[in-house]
């Protein structure tokens, strides 16, 4: 049998690219090699999410096309995974997809190999492991990684598919984090990003893990200052955490020398009656304490966030008051989607999706250029500073990666500075980028 290709294509979140780098590790350990093209591909593996309507709607675009490569490679496997595969408990979405041979939820990729060899594109395997987080990953970068420290979610936000397409809360083992993370410092990593859909609930199983002189008995700060002590490991990171959840332990960690000078904290709405709704389980006032209290920890971080407009029943004045909450936290950055019925979710039973089309486009660019105005003044006050830039990429002369503040920075420099700290002087600030030149170090005569 000759050598089976595949193709992964992955859409939506850090976790869902986390987990395609296992699925390459679980392909490539069969033998399968990965290819830069649909067409030259006998498996097409889509990782999707379902977070909006437009991200599922992409996946049937893509099947549609996918389905005209049969003509050229009649053995040609469709495999569709992700979010939306996890949430189709009916069947419904399934039946919309013909022409995918393969529909599996993320936790079922341990299986896949099976399936593959029962299409007859690979030679038949052993036996599979039962956790696929136990699956060591193929990882994209030889320098920063993710690591997933909990998967599904017991929040039940009204608008959201995660509890249907993921599960609830499963928190890993300390042990097997710290493994992977030592692991990853020793294959030269220096930048590890935490995941988990309320990264700051986590809880050990196994907290006796932990070392006996550790200060903090909130297990997620535990955790934290625990991967600071990794010899190697240089920048440490986490999304998504939840208000709730941001005790003053894991607060006071923010500080821990390895952190990343940034924290992205969703807030979705400035709206009490909006937060009700959303089954947020926290309250505007709640939200700026927890901000007054980090701002007055770790003075000049950067801070980011989620926003949802034109959820259902938002008014101008629930609008104007998430507007407000906005200034007043003075965000570095927010991501801001329309509201899309998700159907299963609490919201798409309980409650009707009220506001236009039309009035939601128009408060996501009053947002967005609210967003703009405050990054742009934000980043001329980085003119003349230096800062220290993990290089991600190097294309046509012209080096970016992000300062610990999570900007993105652009200098002159060539692809050997890719995986490196660089400390640049920033000459120019954009929107959306820094821009500058590298500080060289004066060696002494």
């Amino acid at each position: 049998m000759s050598q089976a290709k595949y193709h992964i294509i992955t859409f939506g979140c850090q976790m869902n690219k986390s987990d395609s780098e296992r699925i390459r590790a679980l392909l490539g350990g069969v033998g399968m090699e990965e290819v830069g093209r649909p067409d030259e591909a006998d498996l097409i593996l889509m990782n999707s999410c379902s977070v909006r309507q437009s991200a599922e709607d992409r996946i049937f675009g893509q099947v549609n096309g996918f389905a005209k490569l049969r003509a050229r490679n009649p053995k040609l496997v469709i495999a569709v995974t992700g979010c939306m595969a996890g949430r189709d408990k009916d069947g419904a979405l399934r039946r919309k997809l013909p022409e995918v041979d393969l529909f599996f939820p993320t936790a079922d990729m341990v299986r896949l190999p099976q399936r593959l060899a029962e299409l007859g594109l690979i030679e038949q395997v052993g036996d599979s492991v039962e956790d696929y987080l136990k699956i060591a990953p193929n990882y994209s970068s030889v320098r920063q990684a993710f690591v997933p420290i909990q998967t599904g979610c017991s929040n039940f936000c009204t608008y959201c598919v995660v509890p249907a397409a993921r599960g609830l809360e499963k928190n890993r083992l300390a042990a097997d984090i710290l493994e992977e993370i030592r692991d990853l410092a020793g294959q030269g990593m220096i930048e590890v990003t935490l995941l988990g859909q309320t990264v700051n609930s986590y809880h050990a199983e196994d907290s006796e893990v932990f070392s006996s002189d550790n200060p903090y008995s909130d297990h997620f700060a535990a955790l934290l200052w625990e991967i600071n002590r990794v010899e190697g490991i240089e920048r440490i990171h986490y999304t998504a955490p939840h208000p709730q959840h941001m005790t003053d332990e894991v607060i006071d960690a923010l500080a821990l020398p390895k952190h990343v000078n940034y924290l992205h904290l969703p807030v979705q709405s400035g709206s009490d009656a909006m937060l009700t709704k959303m089954n947020r389980k926290y309250t505007r006032d709640e939200y700026l304490d927890v901000i007054r209290r980090i701002k007055r920890r770790i003075p000049g971080i950067a801070l980011g966030t989620d926003i949802i407009v034109g959820f259902c029943g938002e008014t101008e004045e629930m609008f104007e008051e998430t507007v407000s909450l906005y200034r007043e936290v003075d965000f570095d950055i927010g991501y801001i989607a329309m509201y899309s019925p998700r159907t299963g979710t609490p919201a798409w039973q309980a409650f009707k999706d009220d506001v236009s089309r039309t009035e939601k486009k128009r408060r996501w660019k009053h947002l967005h250029d609210i967003m703009e105005e405050i990054v742009c003044e934000k980043n001329r006050k980085y003119v003349g500073q230096t800062v220290e830039v993990l290089v991600e990429s190097c294309k046509k002369g012209i080096c970016v990666g992000n300062s610990r503040e999570m900007k993105q920075v652009r200098f002159p420099g060539g692809p050997e500075l890719i995986g490196r700290f660089v400390p640049v002087r920033i000459s120019k600030a954009l929107a959306w980028a820094l821009d500058g030149e590298a500080v060289v170090e004066k060696t002494a005569e």
